[in-house]
């Protein structure tokens, strides 16, 4: 009687078993890394540092020559005053207009195209467009609170709750800025229209409060720039660098940090329920002809 025959694996019976990867997780992971090397490139190219620098510091020199100037009734000087509302414009035009602006520029360029030809390549481009704007932004906000606490007197920061709410505030304040990026970019089709968003911005920044107490505004006026989030992220961020005193020319008399947090919150998973859907349309309408066809309309316009 003769031995029965042996299976290796890899014969009629077995076959190898063939490692399978969660393509979300996979998904992430490329954000990551796409995330990673973007941060590295913006970190170290010199066009990419002074374009984010030289604003950064052109208001700060213009904040300087305020520091001998008083407002009515503050404990600070004018320029110290403006510097929480100085990082909260930062943190609004690095991850708004950062998001906003890659996702139009890459519609044009044909990369978005090209990330739907690998599965959820969607999901990674937009993951990793998220981690390098966050991480660029955060490095410009440690860059200008260094320099602020040298260069300007009277911002409170030197005690535990003080970094703990600005931390807070600033890290649901940039997750609110960075979903709305999202949100915005999905809606722009042409870096030739990004000219047009800048107009609401810079009037929201306008009547948010952001360089001057909101209570000079008229009072349907201050209701308006309430709605929106940026108000309260600068109020939030007030609240965490200047002197308790200074809440008294606050709406209210007070900094009203549960409800910072509570609007910045809700624009947050607002924003963030909106984006993917938003984002998934605007990629199943992705294709040559509409990428082509895009071109032309900017080779016309720009005359390139």
């Amino acid at each position: 009687m003769s031995p029965a025959p042996q299976t290796t694996e890899g014969s009629a019976g077995f076959e190898p078993r063939t490692p399978r990867m969660n393509p979300t997780l996979n998904a992430y992971r490329a954000g990551l890394r796409r995330g990673m090397v973007s941060t590295r490139i913006a970190l170290t190219t010199v066009s990419e540092v002074l374009g984010a620098v030289i604003p950064l510091a052109i208001f700060v020199i213009v904040l300087l020559f305020m520091r001998r100037v008083d407002f009515e009734g503050a404990a600070v000087s004018l320029g110290a005053m403006n510097i929480p509302g100085l990082i909260a414009m930062s943190v609004l035009f690095s991850a708004v207009m950062g998001i906003a602006g890659a996702l139009s520029m890459d519609r044009t360029n044909g990369t978005l195209l090209r990330s739907k030809s690998v599965p959820s390549g969607t999901t990674g481009y937009l993951v990793g467009e998220i981690i390098a704007n966050a991480l660029v932004t955060l490095v410009s906000v440690v860059v200008l609170l260094t320099a602020s606490l040298i260069l300007f007197e009277g911002l409170q920061f030197g005690s535990a709750d003080r970094w703990l709410l600005f931390g807070l505030v600033l890290a649901v304040g940039l997750v609110a800025m960075l979903a709305i990026g999202a949100v915005v970019g999905s809606l722009i089709n042409s870096p030739k229209n990004m000219g047009l968003l800048m107009l609401p911005v810079m009037g929201l920044a306008g009547i948010s409060g952001i360089f001057y107490p909101l209570i000079a505004l008229p009072v349907w006026l201050q209701w308006v720039a309430q709605v929106f989030p940026l108000y309260w992220f600068g109020l939030g961020m007030r609240a965490s660098l200047l002197p308790e005193s200074m809440a008294t020319i606050e709406v209210g008399e007070s900094w009203r940090l549960e409800w910072v947090f509570a609007v910045l919150i809700a624009w947050a998973v607002l924003s963030m329920i909106l984006a993917p859907k938003l984002l998934s349309r605007m990629a199943r309408r992705e294709s040559g002809s509409t990428l082509a066809a895009r071109r032309r309309d900017i080779q016309q316009d720009w005359g390139v």
